[in-house]
């Protein structure tokens, strides 16, 4: 199998993380799709759309945790470009993140180590239009 060692990009920064997942869906859009009397459906599309879901591992630094997950969940500044693994390059994606969520792993005396990190990434714009 193989890894993922560039790092994370977003907005121009890197973030050295260890990924646990990178997941991709492509979803259509569609302007309208309604099925006739005789069950055809007609479709105009939009586009195809790719969206990705990150899972990250235990990132022991707290700085750097803290750091993206500030970044990542900047109210300001919804959306985001990112650099990510296509299948023979990089893909640039742009779009805006959501459903980001992480658990405790330990208490400290400092505060705690969370574990499990991973949020939604939805395109902006889509991929392939018709």
């Amino acid at each position: 199998m193989a890894v993922y060692t560039q790092g994370l990009v977003i907005d121009g920064i890197t973030y050295d993380i260890p990924f646990v997942k990178i997941s991709r869906t492509m979803d259509f859009l569609e302007k309208y799709a309604e099925r006739t009397e005789d069950g055809d459906i007609k479709i105009e599309t939009i586009g195809l759309y790719k969206n990705y879901e990150i899972s990250i591992g235990t990132i022991e630094d707290t700085s750097l945790y803290d750091s993206l997950i500030e970044h990542i969940s900047d109210c300001s500044n919804r959306f985001h470009h990112v650099s990510l693994p296509d299948a023979s390059k990089q893909f640039d994606f742009y779009g805006y993140f959501s459903s980001i969520k992480d658990e405790v792993e330990k208490v400290l005396g400092t505060g705690a180590q969370y574990k499990g990190l991973s949020w939604k990434m939805t395109s902006k714009k889509p991929y392939k239009t018709a």
